[in-house]
Parts: C-alpha cells; sequence; structure tokens
C-alpha cells in the first residue's frame, strides 16, 4: 500500500490541473490550488481499521495527506487533539451536547503546526530551500519553527501588534523576522515584492496548496472521535478560511471514501464585529467577500481585511446550509472568562468567539437542543497574556486572608 494516494492538484475555478511533482503556487487565473487524491484507488485498499495502533498523530491519515515519502515528513507530534465535552457551559447554554476540539495544546499553541507540518514537509519534499510568508503571529511562528526542524530559511513579516509571544518564537528559531506597522494586507504586500525579488517560495496563505490538507486533519479527527459520525454543527473561528476550507474537503473525501454517511454538518464561519468582510457577504448572499477597511479586533488572528480563498469559504457554508456571524470584542473576552470559570480551560479569543457564536444561534433557535455542536478553540490563551486584565490583591508579608464562603 502506498504512503499516499496524491493525485494532482487543481483549480477550483478554471478546472485546469497541475502536477504535484513540481512547486506550485497559485493557478495561471489567480486562484489557489486543491489537491486532489485518488480516492477511488484508495478505498480499495483503506477502511477505518487500518487507523487501529497507528501512533496519534495527523500522520496517522498519511494515505489522505500529500507527503509521498515519509522520510520527508517533519514533525513534532502534532494532532489528535481532545474533543472535550463541555458541560457545564452546554447547560447554560441549553446546547447539552457542546464539544470542544481544543487546539490549544497542540506544539507552537495553535492549530497553525497543522498547516505548517504539511506545508513544511511538502515543501522539504520539492526541495525548497526558502521560504517567506506574512502572518497574523501564529502562523508565522509554526511555520519558522517546523521550517527551522525542516533546515529551511523562513522569512516573515508580521504586524508590530501581533502578540509578542509570536514574535519571539520566530526569533528564536532563526527565522528572518520584519515588522510592519499595519496590517496582515500590508505585511503581504512586502512579502509578494520580496518573493519577486529574491524568487522565494510564497507560503502566505493558500499561496501555495498544502497548508489546507494539514488544516484538513481537524475534520479527519472530529469524525474519527465521533466513531465516523457527522456532527450537526461546527463553529470555526474564520480570517482567512483555511480551517473551515480543509474541514469541508475532509468530510467530503470521508463521504466519498464511504466512511461517513448523511449529511454534511452546518459550517459556521465566525468573525470579529470589526473585521466580518466574510460575514457581510453572505449575508449579502455574495460568492466573493470586499475588503474590510480599517478592520480592528482583540482576535488578532482573524483580523483579516480580504482572504485570498473567501470564494471557498462561502461556497462551504452555502453547501452545507451554515451560516457566518460576527462577534464583538467585549463579548470574546466575557466568553473568554466564561469558559476558564465553567470548564477549566484558558483558550484563545478567537476561540471564545465560536462559543459565543453557539450561545447567540441557540438562543435565536437556529441552533437545536438535541444538536451535536461542535466549536473550535484554535489556540492556548497562554498566547494572549494581554488580553486578560486581572487586578490581585497583593498582601503583606505575614498578612491572613479571608476568604468568602461561596458553599455552605
Amino acid at each position: 500500500m502506498k504512503y499516499s494516494y496524491l493525485s494532482h492538484l487543481y483549480c477550483p475555478k478554471c478546472n485546469k490541473s497541475y502536477n504535484s511533482a513540481d512547486k506550485n503556487q497559485l493557478c495561471s487565473c489567480g486562484s489557489p490550488l486543491l489537491v486532489q487524491y485518488d480516492l477511488e484507488e484508495l478505498k480499495k485498499y483503506w477502511s477505518p481499521k487500518d487507523l487501529i495502533g497507528r501512533e496519534t498523530n495527523l500522520w496517522r491519515y498519511h494515505e489522505l495527506l500529500p507527503i509521498r515519502h515519509e522520510e520527508n515528513v517533519v514533525s513534532l507530534g502534532e494532532g489528535m487533539t481532545p474533543l472535550l465535552p463541555m458541560q457545564r457551559l452546554g447547560k447554560e447554554m441549553a446546547i447539552p451536547k457542546l464539544l470542544m476540539k481544543d487546539e490549544g495544546i497542540i506544539p507552537t499553541g495553535s492549530f497553525k503546526a497543522r498547516g505548517a507540518a504539511v506545508g513544511v514537509s511538502k515543501a522539504k519534499e520539492l526541495g525548497i530551500q526558502e521560504l517567506a510568508m506574512p502572518t497574523n503571529g501564529n502562523a508565522g511562528a509554526a511555520w519558522a519553527l517546523y521550517a527551522a526542524r525542516a533546515g529551511i530559511q523562513s522569512n516573515i513579516v508580521m504586524p508590530i501588534d501581533a502578540p509578542k509571544i509570536t514574535r519571539n518564537e520566530c526569533a528564536i528559531s532563526g527565522s528572518n523576522l520584519f515588522l510592519v506597522d499595519g496590517l496582515i494586507s500590508d505585511a503581504g504586500k512586502i512579502i509578494a515584492q520580496a518573493v519577486k525579488d529574491y524568487q522565494l517560495f510564497d507560503a502566505s496563505t493558500l499561496k501555495e496548496p498544502y497548508r489546507i490538507e494539514g488544516k484538513k486533519t481537524m475534520g479527519l479527527e472530529i469524525a474519527e472521535q465521533l466513531n465516523w459520525k457527522m456532527p450537526d454543527v461546527i463553529l470555526y473561528p474564520t480570517g482567512g478560511g483555511v480551517g473551515i476550507i480543509g474541514i469541508y474537503k475532509a468530510l467530503k473525501e470521508l463521504q466519498e471514501l464511504g466512511w461517513v454517511q448523511g449529511e454534511l454538518p452546518r459550517l459556521v464561519a465566525v468573525q470579529a464585529a470589526g473585521c466580518a468582510p466574510i460575514v457581510k457577504a453572505w449575508e449579502q448572499k455574495k460568492d466573493v467577500s470586499e475588503f474590510w477597511p480599517d478592520s480592528t479586533t482583540i482576535a488578532f488572528g482573524i483580523n483579516v481585511p480580504k482572504a485570498l480563498g473567501d470564494f471557498l469559504v462561502l461556497d462551504a457554508i452555502y453547501k452545507t446550509k451554515g451560516c457566518a456571524i460576527a462577534i464583538e470584542d467585549p463579548a470574546i473576552l466575557e466568553e473568554q472568562r466564561k469558559i476558564a470559570a465553567f470548564e477549566g480551560a484558558f483558550i484563545c479569543p478567537e476561540g471564545a468567539s465560536t462559543f459565543v457564536a453557539a450561545r447567540r444561534l441557540r438562543e435565536n433557535g437556529w441552533i437545536k437542543e438535541e444538536d451535536v455542536v461542535v466549536a473550535l478553540n484554535t489556540g492556548s490563551g497562554l498566547k494572549y497574556p494581554d488580553t486578560v486584565q486581572v487586578k490581585v490583591p497583593v498582601l503583606e508579608k505575614g498578612s491572613f486572608i479571608k476568604i468568602p464562603i461561596t458553599n455552605c
């Protein structure tokens, strides 16, 4: 049995095909490329029982990943994150079957490690020596660290307001790191020029085809963790939208393999009210979004004014009868606090936004009481120390404390 059943790359807009052995970026029409596998051949040899006994990381699905030779795999143990029942919070929300896919415990502290693991592994297989990318923080940190493990030089540009921890992750890895006084869109323009000037491989979101393949493993894991039964709703914090595109792709591939049955989950793109181009496009029933001017949000990872793959995000929402919803920063911070108090999980602001969305969609009846609902937490709250402001009393030496009695 082959390690990978990778077939070719194709353009979802013009259907042009590309050889997966080449160093591909965008289609000649400007669209991102997607990876196609020989699913008809794969289904002859591969079934869920073949996963029994495999390592509990994302490479357990290697037949459905694009690396042809195992020796090119670059890994830090990423994948198979827990799918946690949120019983107390779910009861409070009237969603008894509320689950959290917790990406906060993955290497580098965010789900970006998935895309980096597969993207960097494929870059290694293709013989790429140096890559470049813009980032809001976590993606650059992940790609810089995985590139270092692969022996590939990285060049990263991030907004000066990106979380300091992600800046440190890039710097300590040996990446050539630059800060820009602007947004990720401004960083993207700088990277585009550097790619042109120095013939670097452009690892920007969706400008290489393989980040999606890493992100899609979240969908594969959710299906396996639910014993190959589909949840009713999956909520995803959406900036560039690679995760929601990947999850949709994964579940469609599982359908074609015959591993899952029934309708796909309704996919919900959750954005910040201060940067909600996908929400606006969905509300207007458009196929693409418009650039969102003067974007700002505490959930820095989803502060993406215009996503290259917006049409793919919107298609996934429409095809699954999903929706898009925008959440205000104060509500995100309050939900982050509530999740920690109810469930003991310190999650990132982006992840907290999905729980606010679930709460509101339950209140308006879009989510039903009997629905199995999966909210994606995309990173650890530890990576955003400045988002939590607390006042803690300072005691003099030898002082006594008076603890309020809350249970009697």
